[in-house]
């Protein structure tokens, strides 16, 4: 059915059934019930399920006050049942402590205020909630061993996060594992990007964020190379209990040095 036939069924404007369709507004529950109608959804199970998601579309995330740029990304990830991350810069900020988060952010620019820069601290504190909540997302983490010798914060700063990395690879659902110098060039080397996973039909998305802003890849063919580069880039990193071993090392170079 096209556009203009649904929308003529439903007693609406075509724009309306657009603006559902791709997002740009949301459905109530007699949307659902009428649409359920029209497309002959019959399963009552079904038909249930969604319109408590019309219901919970509803509700404000915890993340939406702090008007975030990237607000989508937050709402995707806590949504994700499988979580995986490449970065080679910076630690993820789903694993980062308070003054990590403060550090990365005070080198922005332009710079930001203080008081926008503790939102971002207590936004990662809220997001690392999911890694721990009744039904925690599957986090699969390839650091870069650059991270882990750049000293964002200072030299106390580091051991903590290394800590706190540490801490969560404990977790049974956390994997973290670190590519070394050793293994020269691989295919991850100029981009950072998190790929997002979920439990329902809704296809992976990856996520590519930098200077200019965030990316949203969708397109199944480019979903699917990020997914082959991952997968290479765990064939090429330490396991994860050498992995452990050797961020234990590290940061043990931020208590000596």
């Amino acid at each position: 059915m096209t556009v203009d036939q649904v929308a003529e069924r439903l007693l609406c404007s075509p724009s309306k059934v657009s603006r559902m369709e791709t997002g740009q507004r949301g459905a109530t529950p007699r949307d659902i019930r009428d649409l359920c109608d029209l497309y002959e959804v019959t399963e009552q199970e079904e038909r249930e399920r969604l319109t408590a998601l019309a219901r919970e579309s509803k509700q404000q995330g915890w993340w939406q006050p702090y008007a975030l740029p990237y607000a989508t990304f937050i709402g995707l990830e806590q949504a994700a049942a499988s979580i995986k991350i490449y970065h080679s810069a910076v630690v993820p900020g789903v694993l980062q402590t308070a003054d990590y988060t403060r550090a990365v952010h005070r080198a922005a620019i332009p710079r930001l205020a203080d008081e926008v820069i503790e939102e971002r601290v207590e936004e990662r504190s809220t997001r690392q909630q999911l890694l721990t909540g009744e039904h925690p997302p599957l986090v699969d983490v390839m650091l870069d061993e650059a991270v882990l010798h750049r000293p964002v914060g200072g030299r106390s700063a580091m051991r903590d996060q290394l800590d706190q990395i540490i801490s969560a690879s404990d977790y049974p659902n956390v994997a973290v594992q670190v590519l070394p110098y050793e293994i020269g060039a691989h295919p991850a080397l100029e981009s950072d990007f998190t790929i997002l996973g979920f439990d329902s039909e809704a296809p992976s998305i990856v996520y590519v964020e930098g200077l200019i802003g965030q990316i949203y890849v969708e397109r199944q063919q480019e979903v699917e190379r990020y997914q082959d580069v991952f997968e290479r880039l765990h064939s090429m990193a330490l396991s994860s209990k050498d992995s452990n071993a050797l961020l234990r090392k590290i940061r043990e170079t931020y208590t000596n040095g």
